[in-house]
């Protein structure tokens, strides 16, 4: 990859709904090869996809909660099986393995508190292998970015 995929990248991730002719004229290049790296990174995964951004509040999921999540043992047995919970989880919509004293960090996004009580008691309750769940609530959010920085 070089700084010309790293352009049409940058430009894609800021608006995912350019037309290949204004893509190629914000990155300097010609339509056509301008398309043809598109589809290249495309192919080989870079770019994984297109989706749409949405505000969390607008769409009714006002609440989001960090979660850290420890483990009570390691065993692959236990670990594929959290993992495969966290998947099948809607409100659960990223989650980091993590170092420190806890395993996991989880994004949940919930409509208000007692949601996130239902979610807690009968969801994550349900996965066995759960050592402790240790919970913070996002108030406000500074600074939230779907623009990679520079590679140098």
């Amino acid at each position: 990859m070089d700084s010309k995929d790293r352009e049409i990248i940058k430009a894609l991730q800021r608006n995912g709904r350019l037309t290949n002719q204004d893509l190629a004229a914000q990155v300097n290049l010609s339509p056509s090869p301008c398309l043809r790296r598109t589809r290249t990174l495309e192919e080989k995964g870079v770019i994984k996809g297109y989706t749409a951004i949405v505000d969390e509040r607008a769409y009714g999921l006002p609440v989001t909660a960090l979660v850290r999540i420890r483990l009570s043992s390691h065993t692959g047995e236990v670990v594929k099986l959290f993992e495969k919970k966290v998947h099948e989880t809607d409100q659960i919509l990223d989650c980091y393995v993590i170092t420190g004293s806890e395993d996991y960090l989880l994004r949940v996004l919930v409509e208000d508190l007692k949601s996130y009580e239902e979610f807690v008691r009968h969801k994550l309750h349900n996965i066995p292998g759960i050592a402790s769940i240790d919970s913070s609530f996002a108030y406000g959010v500074l600074k939230q970015s779907n623009v990679f920085p520079a590679v140098t």
